[in-house]
């Protein structure tokens, strides 16, 4: 067993997960310590002369007020995969080994988010968790109760020295995607900080962001009001105005959005940033407004408009910017720049910058995801499986990248392939509905109709208006002749996401199968109008032959023919037409 570790977070984000890679990392084999680099670096900051870092990004070789790329809020799950990965494989064979923390109820949410994948990935032969509290049933222990001891009025309050909420305290927070502990570090520390100084403002503006990134965006527009009403600096002011308008366009609560005011925010932003005397500073900060301005006018699907502003940032960089000044500023612009090219319908242009973004910076595996998203829809499967793949291995555990695999493995026959890729999506984020969505659909295709159900559930808990969801629920409902069930998840589905042709179209085929044609003629012809295709003109033409309807039949025969010319059914219903 491990010695007992005191979970307690005035110890700093990760104080679990520093104390025991300090024990298992120096008998680790070196190539398990390499893979995972990059976690181990982030949670144990005292180990990084024992683990060289070996996947690398731009963000360490350029200046730090140049690093304008925060760590986005699930970081620190994909950190804590990492870890229970390099946990798991260093301890494998070795026997059970038990863990004790203490003052689970004080800790910090890296150490929580992590002793919430330890408890639900390792085998508890392999890791048992004892967790320690004064509390009679900790939230971890009534969450998880097989894969956990709990003792009660074990572990209760002690003294405690919280570390001095320095502005580099928070910086360093920041960077590493630590948000709650930089929100409340920040906190502190603004109580002491002088207003409207250098350090105040970068307090401000990084706890802000904490806020925001923890879903606490009322809290973090009142600093930014505060800053509003403390201080005159024409570049603080317009940061903090482009900040209230990210805010606005962002919310985690969509019924918080106000696109209207965000836009009112984001220009007087630009308004203000336009009039800075210094070349170089209004180059990069009026930029950067003028990429947020394209963000809220891609909001409102005004994709030319957006396209012009961040041209227009980047031509600002080439042209006022030293050569070399702020790299990373502008990948973003080109790989923003790509993302609307690919809306207005020029792939081979955004793939142009994509690919350039990607020579630049090789180790940040988002951009191998968006190429790769391009490469698929540009029928360059293997290519993007291949960008997929990379994405994999320059980063820590990305459920995304075996998301994306897992649609093509499914195109290409590999079921599988596919269901392995999201079963392991699901198992890196349990919260990842379009997973859930995606494998009950794969489970209705491969006849697992009772594990499609199970899972469509599981998804739904999480978002009971998903209308995919619903619509797989519906399918392995009906396959199992659960009529009134099938029926009740379709409708749902239409309901949620009238847009949604695959919904339309199973509660037709399900209407033709229970006798009634003319309900599975109306919902086929609104599947058609919003998603035309040779199965669905297949499927109406047989409904409507079963009421007479032939000549309509035999046009939707036809165009079925059009639309897929190698499809037998169609082709025997053609040969075979049925007369009045």
């Amino acid at each position: 067993m491990l010695a007992p570790i005191d979970a307690h977070r005035s110890g700093g984000p990760y104080t679990v997960a520093a104390a025991l890679l300090a024990v298992l990392v120096p008998e680790a084999r070196p190539e398990l310590v390499a893979r995972h680099d990059i976690e181990i670096r982030a949670a144990a900051p005292h180990l990084r002369e024992l683990v060289p870092a070996r996947r690398l990004t731009l963000a360490t070789q350029v200046p730090e007020a140049e690093r304008i790329l925060v760590p986005a809020p699930r970081r620190t799950l994909r950190l804590a995969n990492g870890i229970a990965e390099f946990i798991r494989d260093h301890l494998a064979g070795a026997g059970p080994v038990a863990l004790v923390v203490e003052n689970v109820h004080e800790a910090d949410h890296t150490d929580s988010e992590l002793l919430g994948v330890l408890l639900r990935r390792l085998d508890p032969a392999v890791l048992t968790v004892v967790v320690c509290t004064p509390v009679a049933e900790p939230p971890l222990a009534a969450a998880l109760p097989l894969h956990v001891e709990s003792v009660p009025g074990v572990g209760g309050p002690s003294a405690h020295t919280w570390p001095a909420p320095t502005p580099d305290l928070v910086r360093r927070y920041v960077a590493e995607g630590f948000h709650h502990a930089a929100a409340e570090a920040g906190t502190r520390a603004l109580e002491r900080a002088h207003v409207d100084t250098e350090d105040w403002w970068a307090l401000l503006h990084r706890t802000a962001g904490a806020l925001a990134a923890t879903d606490r965006e009322d809290d973090a527009r009142a600093l930014f009001d505060l800053a509003r009403r403390e201080s005159t600096d024409p570049v603080n002011r317009a940061t903090a105005a482009y900040a209230t308008a990210m805010l606005l366009t962002r919310h985690h609560d969509p019924e918080k959005r106000d696109i209207e005011e965000a836009r009112a925010w984001i220009n007087e932003a630009v308004t203000i940033t336009r009039l800075l005397p210094d070349q170089r500073t209004r180059a990069f900060h009026l930029g950067f407004d003028l990429n947020g301005k394209a963000l809220i006018e891609t909001r409102l699907g005004r994709h030319r408009s957006a396209l012009r502003l961040v041209q227009e940032a980047i031509e600002l960089a080439d042209r006022d910017l030293e050569p070399g000044e702020h790299a990373i500023h502008r990948l973003v612009l080109r790989a923003n720049r790509a993302q609307l090219t690919v809306l207005l319908g020029d792939p081979a242009a955004a793939l142009a910058d994509l690919d350039a973004v990607i020579e630049a910076d090789p180790g940040y595996p988002d951009y191998y995801i968006d190429r790769g998203n391009l490469l698929y829809r540009l029928g360059r499967s293997a290519d993007a499986v291949a960008d997929y793949e990379t994405a994999m291995r320059v980063g820590p555990p990305f459920p995304e990248a075996h998301y994306n695999r897992a649609e093509i493995r499914f195109a290409d026959g590999d079921h599988a392939g596919a269901l392995a890729d999201l079963d392991y999506a699901i198992e890196l984020d349990p919260g990842f509905v379009d997973a859930y969505a995606n494998r009950a659909g794969l489970l209705v295709a491969i006849g697992e109709y009772d594990r499609a159900r199970a899972g469509a559930r599981l998804g739904l808990a999480l978002n009971p208006r998903n209308a995919y969801l619903l619509c797989a629920l519906g399918q392995a409902e009906a396959a199992t002749a659960r009529y009134a069930e099938a029926r009740k998840a379709y409708d749902a589905a239409v309901f949620h996401d009238p847009g949604l042709a695959a919904g339309w179209a199973s509660r037709g085929e399900l209407a033709f199968e229970l006798g009634d044609p003319e309900g599975a003629i109306a919902d086929l012809t609104r599947a058609i109008e919003l998603a035309d295709d040779a199965a669905l003109r297949f499927n109406r033409a047989i409904a409507l032959r079963s009421v007479g309807r032939h000549e309509r039949a035999q046009a939707d025969l036809l165009r079925a023919a059009e639309l897929d010319p190698a499809d037998e059914d169609v082709r025997e219903a053609l040969r075979t037409p049925e007369k009045p």
